[in-house]
C-alpha cells in the first residue's frame, strides 16, 4: 500500500474508502469520526504545512475543511463517490486554501498600499477615530463587535499598539496579521453601515463612507 511521511515522521497509510464508510460517517459514528478526523487531518498538515507558515492559518484551513465535508456529507446530493472520499476532500481543502490566499492578498493590498489606492471605505470609517465627534460611535460599534475582531480593532487601530506585540498575543506572524485586520474592518465596516440605517448621515459621515 502507498504511503507518505506523517508531521510526526511516520509512515503514514493511504486508506480506501467506500460506501459503508462514508454511510458510518454521515450517521455519526464516533470511531468512524474520529478515524477521519485523525487521518486527514495528517494529510492536510502534509499538505498546507509548506503552503502556510502561520498555524493558526493552517488551523483555520483544516477545520473549515472538515465544516464543509460534514456539511456536504448530510446534504440532499451527498458524496455519490464514496470510493473518492479522498479527492473530495482534497478539492474542499485546495478551495478553502485558495480562498485563504485571497483574503490574505486582498488584506496585504489593503494594510500596506497607498492611501489612494485603497478604494474599500472600511479603512475611513476606521480613521474617524481621530475625529472627537466620531470617536464615542466607534467605541460603541467596537464594543459590539465579536471578541477577536474587537480585540484587533482596539490593538491596531484604538490603542495604536506595536504589530508586533499584536502579533505575539494572538500567536500568529505578520502575514495572518493582515488576514485578521481585513477581516476586523469588514465586521467594523458591517455595524457602522447598519447603524447608519433609518436616519440619513450629513454629510460628513456620509463622504467618509
Amino acid at each position: 500500500m502507498a504511503h507518505s511521511r506523517s508531521p510526526r515522521g511516520k509512515p503514514l497509510q493511504f486508506q480506501a474508502f467506500d460506501a459503508p464508510y462514508v454511510d458510518r460517517l454521515r450517521s455519526g459514528d464516533p470511531p468512524t469520526q474520529e478515524h477521519f478526523v485523525a487521518y486527514f487531518t495528517e494529510l492536510i498538515q502534509l499538505k498546507l504545512r509548506a503552503r502556510l507558515r502561520s498555524p493558526q492559518a493552517l488551523e483555520d484551513v483544516r477545520q473549515e475543511t472538515f465544516a464543509r465535508v460534514f456539511a456536504a456529507l448530510q446534504s440532499p446530493g451527498g458524496i455519490r463517490q464514496p470510493e473518492r472520499l479522498g479527492a473530495f476532500v482534497n478539492s474542499i481543502c485546495n478551495n478553502v486554501l485558495l480562498e485563504q490566499y485571497r483574503a490574505s492578498s486582498r488584506a496585504t493590498s489593503l494594510e500596506d498600499g497607498p492611501a489612494e489606492e485603497l478604494p474599500d471605505a472600511s479603512v475611513d470609517v476606521l480613521q474617524t477615530v481621530a475625529d472627537k465627534q466620531m470617536e464615542e460611535k466607534v467605541r460603541e460599534i467596537v464594543a459590539e463587535m465579536p471578541e477577536r475582531d474587537r480585540r484587533i480593532i482596539r490593538g491596531v487601530f484604538l490603542e495604536e499598539r506595536d504589530k508586533d506585540e499584536v502579533c505575539r498575543d494572538f500567536g500568529v506572524d505578520r502575514d495572518y496579521l493582515r488576514v485578521l485586520v481585513h477581516r476586523a474592518k469588514q465586521s467594523f465596516k458591517v455595524l457602522y453601515l447598519k447603524s447608519l440605517e433609518g436616519r440619513s448621515p450629513g454629510p460628513e459621515a456620509a463622504g467618509k463612507l
